[in-house]
């Protein structure tokens, strides 16, 4: 079992950054693919980056590569998503996730363990 408890979400204005963070529970982290979803108003939840075990991998979706960067933090147990130039459509619920299988992967119902979201609100 795996807790995941996100942080950092806010209110920022466009073309700012921000940096999620999402630290897991318990001591077996750096057996988990890590991933981070949003999901904004009247929208579905949507991939928008993964990265593997041992940070070999890291994947990304196209409405934020190279404006995010996942990373991940062993000793601290924890994930970040790094999130620069940010624009009114990247508000949304984002949520990180841990999946049991091996691969960084793009698909929300390949992991097993969610958080509760933390909202990031950007404004124009």
């Amino acid at each position: 079992q795996v807790q995941l408890v996100e942080s950092g979400g806010g209110l920022v204005q466009a073309g700012g950054s921000l940096r999620l963070s999402c630290a897991a529970s318990g001591r077996t982290f750096n057996n988990y693919p890590m991933g981070w979803f949003r999901q904004a108003p009247g929208k579905e939840r949507e991939f928008i980056a993964a990265i593997s075990r041992i940070s070999d991998i890291t994947r990304y979706a196209d409405s934020v590569k190279a404006r995010f960067t996942i990373s991940r933090d062993s000793a601290k147990n924890t994930v970040y998503l790094q999130m620069s130039s940010l624009k009114p459509e990247d508000t949304a619920v984002y949520y990180c996730a841990a999946r049991s299988g091996s691969r960084a992967s793009t698909l929300s119902n390949e992991y097993d363990y969610w958080g509760k979201g933390t909202l990031v609100t950007v404004s124009s």
